[in-house]
């Protein structure tokens, strides 16, 4: 896998954390550099470790599945990307009701906006990808995602929060179809 689409990759997943980002910084959330460290961080570290996992799992079943392997690629890259679209389009624009930066809920939205990373992982296992460069780099690209967001929702409001879902779905889909044509038409 190239450096190209492993960035992509990483933007890709890193918009539902920088989403929330820049939701926490519009509402008022993310005021000290406290609050910002631990918002990226956490996001960046869940983006790092739920590939890893996904890997870990996928690995034990990809000899029986090799011959759909970019079937599952697309797929998967597809499901995340479509999920992330129809929620940018279902968002309501309303502020958060909690401060995201704390305690479980900081666990339970880093946890909720990896859940992709983990199909990633497994997309990677099947490609017979190794996994660590990829889960650093998506790691460390969320990461500084989030702490940007953070600063564009302290300027432009919540308004953009949902258009980087929808972008970074897009980029998701782009992504399966890049692997799925030359599989079909190369045998790639």
């Amino acid at each position: 896998m190239h450096l190209f689409d492993i960035v992509v990759i990483a933007v890709g997943l890193a918009m539902d954390a920088s989403a929330v980002s820049m939701a926490a910084a519009a509402c008022g959330y993310a005021k000290d550099r406290r609050a910002v460290f631990r918002l990226a961080f956490h996001f960046g570290l869940f983006q790092f470790m739920m590939p890893v996992v996904g890997w870990i799992l996928g690995t034990g079943f990809v000899s029986y599945v090799r011959a759909v392997d970019h079937w599952i690629a697309f797929g998967l890259l597809a499901f995340v990307g479509g999920r992330m679209v129809r929620e940018g389009f279902a968002d309501t624009g309303e502020c958060l009701y909690k401060d995201p930066s704390k305690g479980l809920t900081m666990v339970m939205l880093s946890f909720a906006t990896s859940i992709d990373a983990l199909a990633i992982g497994l997309g990677l296992a099947v490609m017979d990808v190794n996994i660590w460069y990829p889960s650093a780099l998506i790691g460390i690209i969320t990461c500084a995602m989030s702490v940007a967001a953070i600063g564009i929702g302290k300027r432009v409001g919540a308004a953009l929060g949902s258009r980087m879902e929808i972008v970074g779905g897009i980029i998701l889909i782009g992504l399966g179809l890049k692997i799925l044509i030359p599989a079909l038409f190369y045998g790639a």
